[in-house]
């Protein structure tokens, strides 16, 4: 009995299982054909693949920004003078400021103590900061640069009136003693009483291709005609480039010998040379002269001394801004190459200003003599 109601019971349990088996297997049919409910359900959401173009490959990865581009630094060193001289320093300025202006780059401008003695640390610390370009304004600049350009090869590196040897440093170099000539025929032009005047800043080779420029351009004019030649100051004083006080009292003196016609080439020192001019004119009633150097100074001196404006005859302009910005130009481009890059009268580089009119009645006179140079016939001497 007992194994018998066993065996049934087994056979219950059998029955029971196949039943079950049955359900779930409709069960799985209903799902299979939509039949789950709202609280069994999973929301799926199909991912789209973005679509493969020829501009844009398919790729499920988020796209990497570029990276930004690490700006280039340019760092000016000016000479003693420093900002304000109207001149030289202004100049190597006025190019700085077109350059960072029209490429967007990051710009640094020092100037140096008084003597000049920090002009190699100051370089170094351009070329420490990671600056692409690092400009010292002035041949002054040639044993510190040439050092720093050693130490920092990877960085190029410009100096204005010198060559130096290193490979990354370009040379800006200027025919000034053209410039000068050009001026020279001017004033021998215009003086009425065959003396005229030259005012260095500092008796040194450099210079001296000014002062040689401006006496071979008054001698083709007129070998008869005196010129008086003073200067500043002399090594290792360079405080002659500076002191307006110094530029003033060699003017007067320069004026009362004799001659109505100065030009200097005195960076600062040459603001005393206009205001003597001014002077003198006034006290005496006969019109002296002055002529300018390296800016347009009828517009820069000019401009800030109103007063004296209308004693500039003209100016020799070399234009280091125009150096000054194709370094950084040339920088930026990648196209920068160390070496000497001369400026001239036929580059455009080196001119003679006619602003004020001054010097109208004569232009002919004086172009014929700048085409004799661009043409060789002439070769203007640049030093003693």
């Amino acid at each position: 009995m007992y194994l018998q109601l066993v065996g049934q019971g087994v056979n219950v349990t059998r029955m029971k299982s196949k039943w079950l088996i049955l359900f779930m297997v409709f069960s799985l049919f209903l799902v299979a054909c939509g039949g789950e409910t709202s609280d069994d359900a999973v929301e799926e959401t199909a991912v789209e693949e973005p679509a493969e173009t020829l501009d844009s490959p398919a790729t499920t990865a988020a796209s990497a920004e570029a990276p930004e581009e690490p700006a280039v630094g340019v760092c000016l060193v000016l000479d003693i003078g420093g900002l304000g001289d109207q001149g030289f320093n202004d100049s190597a300025y006025l190019g700085y400021n077109m350059g960072i202006e029209e490429f967007g780059v990051e710009g640094t401008f020092l100037e140096p103590d008084e003597g000049g003695e920090n002009r190699g640390e100051l370089l170094n610390l351009c070329a420490e900061d990671g600056n692409a370009l690092v400009i010292g304004n002035g041949f002054l600049f040639d044993v510190a640069m040439t050092e720093s350009a050693t130490n920092f090869p990877d960085t190029n590196f410009a100096i204005t009136d010198s060559v130096i040897e290193p490979a990354n440093a370009r040379g800006m170099i200027f025919a000034a003693e053209q410039g000068s000539f050009l001026v020279g025929v001017a004033a021998a032009l215009k003086t009425q009483t065959n003396k005229v005047g030259f005012i260095g800043g500092v008796d040194i080779p450099l210079i001296h291709a000014f002062e040689v420029g401006f006496v071979a351009g008054v001698q083709a004019v007129n070998p008869d005609i005196e010129i008086d030649i003073k200067y500043a100051s002399v090594p290792p004083d360079f405080s002659g480039f500076g002191d307006p006080v110094k530029g003033k009292e060699i003017a007067l003196a320069q004026y009362e010998a004799g001659a109505d016609v100065i030009y200097h080439a005195a960076g600062g020192t040459g603001i005393g040379m206009f205001e003597a001019a001014a002077e003198v004119s006034a006290s005496t009633g006969s019109k002296v002269w002055g002529i300018g150097v390296d800016q347009d100074q009828y517009l820069t001196i000019g401009g800030a001394i109103p007063e004296v404006q209308e004693y500039i005859l003209t100016s020799m302009v070399k234009k280091v801004e125009v150096a000054v910005y194709n370094a950084i130009k040339d920088t930026v481009n990648g196209t920068f190459s160390g070496g000497p890059v001369a400026e001239d009268v036929e580059s455009g580089g080196i001119d003679i200003s006619y602003t004020g009119g001054y010097i109208d009645d004569i232009k002919d006179e004086i172009e014929a003599y700048r085409a004799k140079i661009v043409s060789g016939e002439i070769v203007v001497p640049s030093s003693r």
